[in-house]
């Protein structure tokens, strides 16, 4: 038997089976005193009646101490085993607990115990989740060493920044076996050694990708200043890093296409003004120069007010119906004294009219950027195709030329500010490299894509796809 209740049974049996033994004796060596003087019919008689006092006493005192220990010892030994699962941590022990058990005082502080355990452990089941949760949750990488200098903590964004499988088991392993960038692992180090916060910048390349970061580390502090470990944050700024360089090679960029018509304005006014003004063909031909330069820096002003007000927020465009037929043509006529001096043709035929809801003035923008590139990139004599094709709820325009084409290389800087392919042949055009960002920007606004196909020396393809009807 197992507990104190079965103990306590088994002793009280031992205890009044050696008593009864005891009596027996007794009685074996008294009753010889009566075989002589007493009637055997009487001594029979009188052992019947003794042994049965006896066996009822014994059932009688087995029946009362079996009651008292049900009622006292039993819940005591279901107290002590529930006290022991409780210490295990198996918190749900008190829905084990009968009723009658929780009238007694002691099952019932068991009871209240296992419950008031379990709904701490329930919170803190809870609280973890929502801890695991939010670290997950964050947009920043996430790393705490503890005094040991062993991983502790580690969440997704730094796996997925840092290149680790999901499933590779990071915690416990040290800062030099995580095999982290060497300026990472001075900066923690750092951290390490002073006591201090620390910050770096790091320029990555995980997967062939390249990446910047911006990463924090300090120490963690108790509530009672002991020391517990180490904390690092990693921020991914990628992004603001090239937003950066946009505007730092937009500021370079704009100056220096201001610094060219500004520069050549000025010497020749200079020149003018020095004497040249007297020969009356020397005077016209500068004039002509800075008539031509003045064009250019207004046109260049132009499209920087232009691109500036279809990049700020709010922009919106002006819908209306737009027939492609006429816009195109508009478009054309548009650019139509720069096809004739190069002697090229535009092949253009729209069975029937497709009529969209867009901004007339800006797709006749975005059709005569396009024109213009394809005629300042093209040979003389050659021919740009037009193409208009109807797929599903989308219109898809094609501007095609035979031009010089674009390696493959400059395809994804094409829509930058700026960018030319050809620099000599695009300045001596007029052009400003703005043409096509302009164009990327009214596309998308018009809730559109524009993909453009090239090869050297064969021509260039853009293609806008345009929904037909507006998109909120």
């Amino acid at each position: 038997m197992k507990g104190l209740y079965g103990r306590l049974v088994l002793a009280n049996i031992l205890f009044l089976s050696f008593l009864l033994t005891g009596l027996g004796i007794v009685l074996g060596q008294f009753f010889p005193l009566f075989n002589h003087s007493a009637d055997p019919i009487i001594q029979r008689d009188y052992l019947v009646f003794l042994l049965i006092v006896l066996l009822t006493a014994l059932f009688v005192s087995l029946f009362i101490i079996t009651r008292l220990l049900l009622q006292y010892i039993k819940p005591i030994d279901k107290v002590t085993s529930n006290a022991i699962k409780l210490a295990q941590g198996d918190y749900s022990v008190h829905t084990s607990i009968i009723e009658n058990e929780r009238k007694n005082d002691l099952s019932s502080a068991i009871h209240s115990i296992a419950h008031t355990m379990q709904e701490i452990s329930t919170e803190r089941e809870m609280e973890k989740e929502r801890l695991n949760t939010l670290i997950e949750s964050m947009g920043s990488g996430l790393l705490m060493f503890g005094r040991g200098g062993t991983l502790n903590l580690v969440n997704g964004v730094f796996r997925k920044t840092f290149g680790f499988e999901e499933d590779a088991e990071l915690k416990g392993k040290t800062v030099n076996s995580l095999e982290l960038p060497r300026e990472l692992e001075t900066l923690i180090e750092d951290v390490y050694m002073t006591e201090q916060s620390c910050e770096t910048q790091l320029n990555l390349l995980v997967n062939g990708v390249a990446s910047s970061v911006k990463v924090y580390g300090a120490p963690v502090i108790g509530n009672y200043g002991n020391w517990l470990g180490i904390v690092v944050v990693i921020h991914d700024i990628t992004e603001l890093v090239r937003l950066e360089k946009v505007r730092k090679d937009f500021v370079a960029n704009v100056s220096h296409e201001l610094r060219t018509p500004v520069t050549s304005i000025k010497g020749f006014a200079e020149t003018l003004l020095d004497g040249a003004m007297n020969d009356q063909t020397v005077m016209i031909d500068f004039l002509e120069i800075i008539q031509k330069e003045s064009d250019r820096l207004k046109l260049l002003i132009d499209e920087l007010l232009v691109l500036s007000d279809v990049e700020r927020e709010g922009f919106t465009l002006q819908y209306s119906e737009v027939g492609l037929n006429k816009m195109i043509n508009e478009a054309i006529q548009v650019v139509s004294g720069r096809i004739e001096q190069k002697n090229m043709m535009v092949d253009f035929n729209m069975p029937k009219e497709i009529v969209i809801d867009g901004d007339e003035g800006r797709l006749i923008q975005v059709m005569v950027n396009l024109l213009s590139n394809a005629i300042t990139y093209s040979m003389e004599d050659t021919t740009i195709t037009i193409q208009v094709k109807e797929v599903e709820k989308d219109v898809i325009i094609i501007v095609k030329d035979e031009g010089i084409g674009i390696k493959e290389s400059e395809l994804e800087r094409l829509f930058e500010r700026f960018y030319r392919v050809d620099r000599a042949r695009s300045r001596d055009s007029g052009g400003t490299g703005l043409g096509l960002a302009i164009v990327k920007h009214l596309i998308e606004a018009h809730a559109g894509t524009i993909n453009v196909e090239s090869k050297p020396n064969v021509g260039t393809s853009f293609s806008l796809r345009i929904p037909r009807r507006k998109r909120n």
